[in-house]
């Protein structure tokens, strides 16, 4: 059978390409390199360079494979940008997801698997939080992805299409094997900024906020492998495809760590420390969120594999030194 990948050179959606790839899959990817790279994508996708707002090649595509599914990755996810940008964000997010929505409900493509956020919670009242607790994002951001969500419930409805909508918590880390990772330059992910810091390649990181109602005063996150979410990915394709039901999946280890202790995390596996002033707060980042993630696992059979922050940790900064050596060769 054949996937469609939006997004899949980038950070989540190549190493999607790569899972699927390793199961003997044949994969499409759509993507307009804006954030993504022709290298990172697996040996034997097909890369077609556009963009998911384009109406005329999403049929063209469409209707020249013979997809059973889709799985969109393909959007922005920077929130204090979307503060600063929120139509930009609605554009990106909402109103070309709703373009890659309608071509998939047009050309009968009957399986749907989009990359939502834990955003969506916004700052919840209660750790853990679970899927059904009530969506209040409090960035556009989140709410371009809450947006996403009621569309597919909506198109599921109305035209049948079956969804797996997955709420990421942190996602960090790379492929363990080395073949991809995050790979944007000036990237925003604290586990990214960290590692680049120790690495040399940025005089110093800024923790912004350290006033939060958290043990420490810094915000806690739940992050999570990146191999871990894409075995999500796999177990609700294989879910979908066995005409499970449709439905809304936390993604997280229902364990949370502060950004002073993702610093030290980094310093322990660099060996030295290095330069970290605090910021005010940002704009939209919630002081906690922590996955409440037993749906994933009761209902699709997730099973993590790399649920350690050290090693999550470890695999960031060899694909950080992978990177430097690429980059001066």
């Amino acid at each position: 059978m054949t996937v469609l990948v939006t997004g899949g050179a980038g950070y989540i959606g190549s190493h999607m390409v790569l899972a699927l790839a390793d199961a003997g899959e044949d994969v499409v990817i759509l993507d307009n390199l804006s954030t993504g790279f022709w290298w990172a994508v697996a040996p034997g996708a097909k890369l077609i360079e556009g963009d998911i707002g384009d109406e005329a090649l999403l049929d063209k595509v469409m209707q020249e494979h013979r997809f059973d599914a889709v799985v969109h990755f393909a959007g922005s996810i920077v929130v204090p940008d979307s503060v600063s940008d929120p139509l930009g964000y609605y554009l990106n997010n909402t109103v070309k997801s709703r373009a890659l929505m309608a071509a998939a409900v047009r050309n009968e493509i009957p399986r749907f698997i989009f990359s939502s956020t834990a955003a969506v919670y916004g700052n919840p009242a209660t750790q853990p939080v679970f899927e059904n607790a009530a969506p209040a994002p409090i960035s556009p951001y989140g709410t371009s992805k809450l947006m996403t969500e009621w569309m597919l419930r909506d198109a599921h409805a109305a035209h049948g299409i079956q969804y797996a909508a997955l709420r990421y918590f942190n996602v960090a880390g790379a492929d363990p094997k080395g073949r991809t990772g995050q790979s944007t330059p000036r990237a925003t992910h604290l586990i990214k900024v960290a590692c680049q810091t120790a690495l040399g390649q940025r005089e110093r990181m800024d923790v912004f906020g350290a006033d939060y109602d958290t043990p420490d005063g810094t915000c806690l996150r739940d992050y999570i492998h990146v191999s871990d979410l894409i075995a999500a990915h796999m177990d609700a394709l294989a879910h979908l495809r066995r005409g499970g039901d449709s439905g809304i999946f936390n993604c997280g280890y229902g364990k949370g760590y502060s950004v002073l202790e993702v610093i030290r995390a980094v310093e322990k596996a660099h060996g030295s420390s290095f330069r970290v002033d605090m910021a005010p707060r940002r704009a939209g980042d919630p002081a906690a969120i922590v996955a409440g993630a037993e749906r994933v696992r009761s209902i699709l059979g997730w099973n993590p594999h790399y649920a350690d922050l050290d090693f999550i940790v470890r695999s960031a900064l060899d694909w950080e030194k992978h990177l430097l050596r690429r980059n001066a060769a």
